[in-house]
């Protein structure tokens, strides 16, 4: 048997000290809120073991290593984009409610930027 990781998981914090997916789920209703925490704590639970519906990798070459966290409470549906930072550490960049099958270009890039930033700044500590 292998050993058994602790995965952590992390909110990206920006420069300003603003935390988007912290923002993001405080602005969702309670339940939905509530929802999409234990599925937060699923990701911490399950690691790079969680899959489908939870959990699914973006396509295309270039959101290579960024996964969207799938809740779904309702009729609402939320996204969050995370990827995994070294051995064990998830980093939970942004959030944003769903409405189309696809997520928008613009949420992707967002949570791009975010993952660039997190990864260079990490690699001045």
């Amino acid at each position: 048997m292998g050993e058994k990781l602790n995965w952590d998981v992390e909110y990206y914090k920006k420069e300003n000290g603003e935390i988007p997916v912290e923002d993001f789920l405080l602005m969702l209703n309670p339940k939905l809120r509530a929802k999409a925490y234990s599925d937060i704590m699923l990701l911490k639970l399950l690691g790079i073991n969680i899959r489908a519906p939870y959990s699914v990798p973006i396509k295309g070459d270039k959101y290579k290593g960024l996964f969207e966290l799938r809740t779904k409470f309702s009729s609402d549906i939320t996204r969050i984009f995370y990827f995994l930072y070294d051995k064990n550490k998830f980093i939970l960049l942004h959030g944003f409610v769903k409405k189309a099958n696809k997520p928008p270009e613009s949420e992707l890039e967002r949570a791009l930027n975010y993952k660039k930033d997190y990864e260079s700044r990490c690699q001045d500590d």
